[in-house]
């Protein structure tokens, strides 16, 4: 007797989410351009069944990505309900911003690859997380942790500059760097 669809249509979700959580992870490791086979033994499934959900690696990466963007921009209001204040929900969630910037081996190249698939993922996350975070900037605002001045696109371009590693400048460097950033950000209230 086959499976109800619901059944099957669970088994599909669970098999996308570990391939995601899969994906994401060997990127973090190896970069986007990861073999696939990686990623499959990560997942526990064969290399044809990513290909089914993910016939191109844009379409892998991009998943990820938009994956990664919306829990991102989720955490914002989530934050604001169980943190102390607001800039400490702030604090918080730059942090959870910074890693998901700093864990992007490849992405930039990936992104400027001209695959067709891949060019809306820098408007996708600026649409995306820039409202997030000027959420997070107006409750601060409006408590009197930060100044009214500072935009969230302006912040998130600094976080961003901020975040890009090197031989001689790793996560914690980029870490420290966005924490200092964020309290000069604070004095300035």
């Amino acid at each position: 007797m086959p499976e109800p669809v619901g059944v099957r249509q669970a088994q599909a979700e669970r098999t996308r989410s570990a391939v995601l959580a899969a994906a994401a992870a060997v990127f973090v490791d190896q970069g986007v351009q990861a073999p696939v086979r990686d990623i499959a033994e990560r997942a526990g499934v064969g290399v044809g069944t990513i290909y089914r959900n993910f016939p191109t690696r844009a379409d892998l990466v991009s998943a990820v990505y938009r994956h990664q963007i919306d829990t991102c921009a989720a955490l914002s209001a989530r934050l604001l309900e169980e943190s102390a204040s607001p800039f400490a929900a702030l604090t918080r969630w730059v942090d959870a911003f910074v890693e998901f910037l700093v864990t992007k081996h490849g992405l930039g190249a990936a992104l400027g690859s001209g695959d067709p698939g891949l060019e809306n993922l820098h408007a996708l996350m600026l649409d995306t997380l820039v409202p997030a975070c000027a959420t997070l900037l107006d409750a601060c605002a409006d408590a009197g942790e930060l100044g009214a001045d500072i935009t969230a696109y302006t912040l998130m371009r600094a976080i961003g500059n901020l975040c890009i590693t090197g031989p001689d400048y790793d996560r914690d460097d980029a870490k420290r760097m966005v924490a200092t950033l964020l309290a000069g950000c604070r004095s300035a209230a």
